[in-house]
């Protein structure tokens, strides 16, 4: 399998094997880069995992391993990390007390659709996951569904999509169809999902399963602000909520989008189409580098960079970006303050307002910056 951690979507030149990166194009944005490292969450750990070594063995800390960690969230109760592991088909969850992580969905290295209890349940490259402290969610990117897991009792059911089936329909559980759905996020009764092969943002309610489009064109790729179907995106990935907007890193657009939940109106935050790279600045002066995994604590927004393997803060109000950890361009697992620790094409990212915690998707590590 091709390690790319959104790897139906990417179209990045990855890092070589000694840990520098190209930065030339055939076509389109400029490369612009300048990095500052001012914020005082930016020393990294691996909480789990081995670097470079993937597998699928339950342990402790660095004796478990992961076979492309992609999407990360919290418990309720912050006390608990649910981890997709894209590779090998399943759900781990990471016990933050101890380290200890055990599959709790998913056969390990056999990919389907079957809804069944825990290890019973099959999935096919499960991307992303949010809670809602009942269930978890799963967008299982190859099956083109959305799945919804018990938390005490761990039986999966299917909530929206059929296995199988491509499409942009809106419509109510099997009825709907997507294509590629990447990230999401939990607000209420309602998901958000990136529908990313069709460039499009999609809500589910959690009660019904029915299934809306809010933003977006299906099929229309661009970078339009607007208002709901009339803006456009480029293989939207990682998405997050503070209960009034929804943020979107837009992979292929190297930007992070705006949404409000009231109105569907659509904007942007920061980054620009016309450059990529990891410049820091405000607003649109800044640059990203096919931007994918976003989480917020409320004030600031928090950015898996994957293609110059940094993590990155967004002040909301100011539009201020900075750089928290990683070095821009350097691929590798060194655990350290600011520049001194690097990543492999981080994705997953979430927090619970003291640590960050984040999936490095070609390292097979969990990481956590505090």
């Amino acid at each position: 399998m091709n390690k790319t951690g959104i790897g139906l979507l990417l179209a990045v030149t990855l890092l070589s094997g000694c840990g520098t990166s190209s930065t030339t194009t055939t076509s389109g944005p400029a490369y612009s880069s300048g990095s500052i490292y001012t914020t005082s969450l930016n020393t990294v750990s691996t909480v789990a995992g081995s670097p470079g070594v993937s597998g699928t063995t339950d342990g402790i800390g660095t004796a478990a391993r992961f076979a492309t960690p992609n999407g990360a969230a919290l418990s309720t109760d912050k006390t608990i990390l649910y981890v997709t592991d894209y590779g090998g088909n399943t759900i781990r969850q990471i016990v933050l007390a101890s380290n200890a992580v055990t599959t709790i969905a998913g056969i390990a290295g056999t990919s389907g659709s079957t809804n069944a209890v825990g290890t019973a349940a099959t999935f096919n490259g499960p991307h992303d996951i949010a809670t809602d402290g009942t269930s978890l969610y799963v967008t299982d990117t190859g099956n083109n569904t959305i799945r919804k897991i018990d938390i005490a009792s761990r039986t999966v059911t299917t909530l929206a999509g059929k296995a199988g089936v491509t499409g942009t329909a809106d419509g109510q559980g099997a009825a709907a169809s997507f294509n590629g759905p990447v990230g999401i996020t939990c607000s209420g009764t309602s998901l958000y999902v990136t529908d990313s092969n069709s460039n499009t943002i999609r809500q589910i309610d959690t009660t019904t399963g029915n299934v809306t489009t809010v933003a977006g064109s299906a099929g229309t790729s661009g970078s339009d602000n607007g208002t709901g179907t009339a803006a456009t995106f480029n293989a939207p990935a990682g998405i997050t909520t503070d209960g009034t907007y929804l943020y979107v890193a837009d992979f292929n657009n190297y930007m992070i989008r705006k949404i409000a939940l009231s109105g569907w109106v659509v904007t942007t935050l920061a980054g620009s189409t016309a450059y990529y790279g990891s410049a820091d600045g405000t607003g649109t002066n800044a640059s990203f580098y096919h931007p994918n995994g976003i989480t917020t604590d409320g004030t600031n927004l928090y950015v898996t960079d994957s293609g110059s393997s940094t993590i990155r803060k967004i002040v909301i109000s100011t539009q201020a970006v900075t750089t928290v950890a990683g070095s821009p361009g350097v691929a590798g697992s060194s655990d350290g303050t600011g520049s001194a620790a690097l990543f492999y094409f981080p994705v997953g990212i979430t927090t619970d307002g003291t640590s960050i915690y984040v999936a490095d998707a070609n390292r097979d590590t969990i990481r956590k910056i505090q």
